[in-house]
C-alpha cells in the first residue's frame, strides 16, 4: 500500500476499463466526442467577444476588415451603427451555445459515470453471491458489504468521475489555450506556464499528505463498517452490559479519523482556485496597463482585454478541474488499490 503511486492509478483505471461492458464502452467514446464539441464551442464563445467589442469601441474598423465583408454584405449593412445588434446576437447566441453543449457533457459524464458505478456494484454482489461458501465464512461480513456499497461509490468519486473530469477539461484547456496563444502568444503561453507551474509546485508539497490520507480513508472505512456490526450485531450484549460509551468511543476513533483525512483531502483539492483567482484578475490588470501603452491605445485593447478576461474566466476553473480531479485520484489511490481486488473477483 505504500508503494501506490501514478502506475498503480493508471493500472486500476486499466483494469476497470477492462471489466466495463462493451455498450459502456462505447458510450464513453461518445462522451469524448461530445467533450471535444463542447471545447471546440467554448472557444466559440471567446472569439465572438472580439467582434463583438471592436464593434462597440470601433465599428469603422470592423467596417473596413476584409474578413467581415462577406457577413456585411449578407446582412445589406451599409453603415457602421448597424452592425451593433447583430453582433450583439451573434455573441449572445455564442454564449448560449457553449453553455448548452457544456451542460449536456456535465450531464452525460454524470450519468455515465454512475451509470458505471452501478454495473461494478452488481458485478461484485454477483461475483460474491458466486463464491464457494467456505470463502464466505473466512471473510468478514463488513469487509463484503463495505466492498459492495462504499468501495463501488468510491469507484464513482475517486476513479470514475474524475478521471472523466480530468479528461474533458484537458482537452477544453488545448482548444482554449490554443485560441488565446493565437490573439497573443507571448501573455498566454507566459500565463499558462505561471498557472501551470504553481499548480505543480502544489502537487509536490502535498503529495505525501495525500498519501498518508488515502491509506486512512481505505483502512478506516472498513474499520468503521466492523464497528457499526459489532455493536449493532451484539446489542443484546452491548444492553446487558452497558457498555455502549465503549463502543461508541471506539466508533468515534475510526470515524474521526476517516473524516479528518477526508477534510483533508477536499481541502487540498479545492483551496488553490481562490489564489489563482487572485493572481488572475492581477494578470489581467496587467495586460490592460500593457495594451494601453501601446501605439493603437485604447481601442485595440479593449477587444483583446476581453477576449483575454473571458478566457481566463473560463480558464482558471478549468485548470482548478484538472488539479482537483487528479487530487481526488490521488486522494483516492489507496481505496482504488483496494476496490481492484472486489473489481476483478469480489475476493
Amino acid at each position: 500500500m505504500a508503494n501506490i503511486g501514478n502506475a498503480s492509478i493508471r493500472l486500476m483505471l486499466k483494469r476497470l476499463w477492462r471489466h466495463l461492458s462493451k455498450r459502456r464502452r462505447q458510450q464513453f467514446l461518445l462522451l469524448l466526442v461530445l467533450m471535444i464539441i463542447a471545447s471546440f464551442a467554448e472557444i466559440l464563445s471567446i472569439g465572438a467577444v472580439l467582434p463583438f467589442l471592436a464593434t462597440l469601441t470601433a465599428p469603422e474598423s470592423v467596417m473596413s476588415n476584409p474578413l467581415a465583408q462577406p457577413f456585411i454584405k449578407m446582412l445589406s449593412i451599409n453603415e457602421a451603427s448597424e452592425l451593433l445588434l447583430p453582433m450583439t446576437v451573434i455573441f449572445s447566441v455564442s454564449i448560449l451555445l457553449a453553455a448548452t453543449i457544456r451542460l449536456s457533457m456535465i450531464w452525460a459524464n454524470t450519468r455515465l459515470s454512475f451509470a458505471a458505478g452501478a454495473d461494478v456494484s452488481l458485478d461484485i454482489y454477483r461475483r460474491t453471491l458466486h463464491q464457494p461458501y467456505r470463502v464466505h465464512i473466512s471473510r468478514n461480513s463488513s469487509e463484503i458489504i463495505d466492498g459492495i456499497t462504499f468501495k463501488s461509490n468510491s469507484m464513482i468519486y475517486n476513479a470514475i468521475l474524475p478521471t472523466l473530469n480530468m479528461i474533458s477539461a484537458s482537452i477544453m484547456l488545448t482548444v482554449i489555450l490554443a485560441g488565446l496563444v493565437y490573439m497573443n502568444p507571448a501573455m498566454a503561453t507566459s500565463a499558462f506556464l505561471g498557472f501551470g507551474v504553481i499548480y505543480l509546485v502544489i502537487i509536490r508539497l502535498t503529495k505525501t499528505t495525500q498519501k498518508k490520507d488515502s491509506e486512512n480513508i481505505a483502512h478506516e472505512s472498513v474499520q468503521v463498517i466492523k464497528y457499526l456490526q459489532e455493536g449493532l450485531g451484539g446489542i443484546r450484549d452491548v444492553l446487558l452490559d452497558a457498555s455502549q460509551n465503549i463502543y461508541c468511543k471506539i466508533y468515534q476513533k475510526s470515524d474521526k479519523s476517516l473524516r479528518r483525512a477526508q477534510g483533508n483531502n477536499y481541502f487540498i483539492s479545492q483551496s488553490p482556485r481562490y489564489g489563482m483567482e487572485a493572481l488572475g484578475m492581477i494578470l489581467i490588470a496587467g495586460l490592460a496597463y500593457y495594451l494601453t501603452q501601446q501605439s493603437d491605445g485604447i481601442q485595440t485593447a479593449i477587444p483583446l482585454l476581453g477576449a483575454f478576461a473571458l478566457g481566463a474566466q473560463k480558464l482558471l476553473p478549468i485548470l482548478q478541474q484538472v488539479y482537483s480531479s487528479w487530487s481526488s485520484l490521488r486522494g483516492g489511490a489507496s481505496s482504488i488499490a483496494r476496490n481492484a481486488c472486489f473489481v476483478r473477483s469480489a475476493c
